[in-house]
Formats: C-alpha cells, structure tokens, sequence
C-alpha cells in the first residue's frame, strides 16, 4: 500500500464513520429543532417555564455533583499521586469499576440503599430527591477526578514543594502557593469531564430523579418515547448539543493546557502519617463500596433468607421481558463485542490522524472525536431514529445499528488511550527505521503498532465495558423483542413493582457489574500507562 492510498484509508474510515453515524444524525436533530419549521417549537421551549426550570435544575444539580465530587476526590488524588506504580494501577482499576457500570445499575444500587437505610420513606426521605442524585453522581465520577488529578499529581516533581518547605513554608502553605497553581489544568480538566457526565445523565436521573426531578436529558426521552412529540424533543435536543458543543470546546482546551512532567526516577514515593491514606480508604469504601455491598447483598435476599433463586430466574421467561434476562445478558456481550472492534478499528485510524497528521486536521480529529463523548447517548440515538429513516438508508431495525451507536461513545476512549502512548515514542527510533531502508508501513507495523497495542488494548476494553452498560441510545433504537440488551431489561425490571422482579433486578444489576468490573480490573492490572485519562 502506497503512503497516499494508507493516507486515504486512515482519513476516511473515521471521518465516513462520524459523518453518517454522528454528524448527520446531529446535524438533522438541530434542523429538527432549529429549523424554520420548528421555530415555534423551540419558541414554546424558550416560554415554558416549567422547561426553563428544568434546565437550570440540569446546570445546577451538573455544577453541584462537580463541586461534592471534587471535595471527595481531591484529597484521594493525593494519597494515589503517593503510592508506587505498581499500587497505582491496582487503586485506579478499583475506583474505576464505578465509572464503567451501567447508570441503571448505580441506579438500583443506591434506590436500594435508600430502602435499607429507611430512607425511601418515612420523617425523613431522600425518594426522588436531589441529593440522592448528587449522590450517584459522585459515586460515578470519583475516578474521573482521582485518575487524571492523581496521574498527573504523581509526575510533578516533588522538589518544588521542599524547596517553598526548607524556606519556612508551612505544609498547607506550600500546597497552596505552589503545588495547586501546578495542578489548576489538571483540575480544570477533571471538573469539565464531570460537569459533562452530570450534565448529560440520564439512567440515574430517570430511576432516582423520578417524575420529580427531570433533565434536559431526561425530558427528550419523555417528549420522544412516552408523548411522541418529536418536535419538542428536537428542539430540546438542539439547545442541549449547543451547551455541550461548548463544554466540549473547553474541556478540549483544558486539555491541551496540560503539560507533561516526570517525577526524576531516582526520587521514591514519600511515606508519612497512615491518618491520611487510611481516612480517604473509609471515605471510599463507604462512597463506593457501600452501594455495591448494599447490591450483592439484595441480589440474594430471598424472603427471610439468602440464597440464589434470583440467578436462577434470570434463565426463566416472565412477561415484562420478551426474553429472559440471560438472554439479554448474552445479547449485550455479543453488542459490546462487535462495538469494541469497530472502536478499536476506528479509534486507530483516527489516533494515528491526530498524532501523524497535518496540523489542521490533527485539531480537527481531535475535537471532533471528543464531540460523542460529551454528546448526550439521547440525542445521538434520537438523532439515528430521525435520520436514517428512509431508503436506502433506513437502517433503525437492523441488528447492527446499536453496536454502531455504542462504538460512537466507545471510539473516544480508544483515541484518549492511544494518542498518548503513540506520541510517547521517540521520533529518532522511526528515522533510524527509514535510514535503514524501512518504507513508511514497514516502520508502523514494526515500531508503532507493537508499542501503541497496549493502549489500543486498554481503549478496546474500556469501549468494552461501556457498550456494555449503554442505555441511553439503546433505549430509543428499535430492535426486535429478542434483541434486548441488559441495561433496558433491567430498567424494566426496576420500574416494575413487585419483590420477586427487584430480587431479579438486583441479581442482573450484579452480573453486570462483575462482567464491567472483571473487564477493567484486567486491563488496566496489565497496563504499564501510569497517566490515566479518558
């Protein structure tokens, strides 16, 4: 294959890719709402009180869930910036496990906890409040504030402080004055990735938020799906891209503002006092492992005892499911498959733009592999239902439409985990390569392809667990009643009463989340990438 013709096939498979299945059905859902025949439909939006309370409820609950998840977070950046590599990576696959479950799991798991705790009613209760909201939300975003504060945390150089320290500085002076101005890109970049998970939630605000408590997010798939008023979705939709492409916008330059440090090798990880490290350990097993405990223990409360008959009815076929909930289970891992290939296989195409391209379109790829990220799954499948629709491309009822809508969210995190390792190798090894004679797609599949495989592997597997857990998309696609994924059978299970379906609930939200968690713990425990990104 000619440079050229590697050229061709590297630009295009992404940017055909995005374009069909991202930016035109993004593009419809704004002339849906924007256009000159929705003008009153997004006039209505703009006049309707009760809108407007909802998103400023969107943007508040967003800004308040980035700020309690700071608070939380912050403190166990600095007890993982600490520990030696090797720990490192055991802490961050920990508290990763949250981020990549199912929003309808977290969900279930803290609606159960309201129930134990006696919580969910009575003097005191917390059903459909905001702070159990809040709640989820910063058990779902701890990792994104200890990963990428407490990565980059762990390659500053330690001198610095000692120096401001020998001068007379105080501790909390010295962190203040010195180690913070350090760490501000880091946080910055940690706060817009939580604000635009928070602000794009939906699973969680769905189940725990109730009629009570609705999003921008939550209100299109009412508008959408329960009142098939597709107007007012699309143009609720518009005004929610508008305020994401903008957050987008920032959250990319906050990263770019990051720059690279390495902690001199020499130089071993401090130990000190064990009150720190050991008070932010029980602050995470109560934010984190609370829920879960909280889960596994309901998934097999059966009457007065314990046992596995709610596994065991996960085989059988009852009639809120078309199929049986294993079923769906073997349906979502044959997705999250197929997802994660189309991922890997894009995201490397697209990687290698970003990284060996020319400027212009390196920026270009750059952003606009970061749009499906923040990009609400709502919007992005209510754009697939709008627009491919019609012949020769309608294509809502084909088996591999929801693969495709998950490998669009899953492509961001193989790009985010192979960029950085492809512009970790050394130019001088690839010019040494062609000096010796190597043509171009020799010196890529002898030096880059063998060194960006790990990073490849841990972008796949993390494109993996999040089709795995996909409900947003997944929830306006239509499928046959066989085709159903977990995440929508277990959103049926948990909206309908009775004791018998939350003990099935419970015991699909725990498979899941031991097929999300055994996939992370096992990439990132065989990755040697120490700066944690998503």
């Amino acid at each position: 294959m000619t440079r050229r013709s590697a050229t061709v096939v590297l630009v295009g498979v992404p940017l055909v890719f995005f374009a069909l299945f991202f930016a035109f059905p993004v593009l419809r859902v704004l002339w849906r709402g924007l256009g000159q025949d929705q003008a009153e439909a997004l006039r209505d939006v703009v006049s309707s009180s009760r809108l407007r309370s909802v998103g400023w409820f969107t943007f508040w609950q967003a800004l308040a869930s980035t700020v309690l998840t700071l608070g939380v977070g912050l403190p166990a950046a600095a007890v993982v910036s600490r520990l030696s590599s090797r720990r490192q990576r055991l802490v961050r696959a920990v508290v990763t496990v949250p981020f990549v479950l199912p929003t309808v799991v977290v969900a279930g798991a803290f609606r159960e906890v309201l129930t134990v705790t006696g919580l969910d009613d009575g003097p005191v209760t917390l059903r459909h409040s905001v702070w159990v909201v809040l709640a989820a939300h910063v058990f779902f975003n701890y990792a994104v504030v200890v990963r990428t504060v407490g990565s980059f945390w762990a390659g500053l150089d330690d001198r610095v402080e000692d120096a401001a320290r020998v001068l007379g500085a105080r501790r909390w002076q010295a962190f203040r004055e010195v180690t913070l101005p350090r760490l501000r890109p880091a946080i910055a970049a940690a706060s817009a990735i939580v604000f635009l998970f928070s602000f794009t939630s939906f699973g969680v605000v769905l189940v725990l938020g109730g009629p009570r408590r609705s999003t921008l997010e939550t209100e299109i798939y009412r508008y959408a799906v329960t009142r098939a008023d597709l107007p007012t979705a699309a143009a609720l939709a518009s005004v929610q891209l508008l305020a994401v492409l903008a957050m987008v916008i920032v959250a990319n330059r906050l990263e770019r503002r990051r720059p690279v440090h390495s902690r001199p090798a020499q130089r071993a990880a401090r130990s000190g006092s064990l009150l720190w490290p050991v008070g932010n350990a029980i602050v995470a097993l109560v934010l984190l492992g609370g829920p879960i405990s909280v889960l596994v223990e309901r998934s097999l409360a059966e009457g007065r005892g314990y046992g596995f008959g709610n596994y065991v009815a996960l085989a059988e076929r009852i009639s809120q499911l078309p199929a049986p909930a294993l079923t769906a289970v073997g349906n979502s891992l044959t997705v999250a498959v197929v997802a994660a290939a189309v991922a890997g296989l894009v995201g490397l195409c697209a990687s290698l733009v970003v990284v060996h391209g020319r400027r212009g379109v390196s920026h270009l790829f750059d952003l606009g592999l970061t749009l499906p990220l923040g990009t609400s799954a709502v919007t992005v499948g209510f754009g697939i239902l709008i627009a491919l629709d019609r012949p020769p491309v309608d294509w809502r009822t084909t088996w591999w439409i929801v693969p495709v809508a998950h490998a669009l969210i899953g492509v961001p995190f193989v790009v985010r985990s192979l960029v950085p390792v492809l512009r970790s190798i050394n130019p001088a090894m690839r010019e040494a390569a062609a000096v010796l004679g190597a043509p171009p797609s020799r010196v890529w599949r002898e030096i880059d392809l063998p060194i960006g495989a790990r990073g490849l592997m841990v972008g796949v597997g993390f494109a993996f667990a999040v089709s795995l857990g996909e409900f947003g998309a997944t929830a306006f696609l239509p499928r046959q009643p066989d085709q159903i994924t977990a995440p929508v059978a277990l959103f049926r299970l948990l909206t309908s009463p009775g004791d018998l379906l939350r003990g099935q609930a419970m015991a699909l939200s725990v498979v899941l989340m031991g097929l999300a968690a055994f996939a992370v713990l096992l990439l990132e425990l065989g990755s040697s990438n120490r700066r944690g990104t998503f």
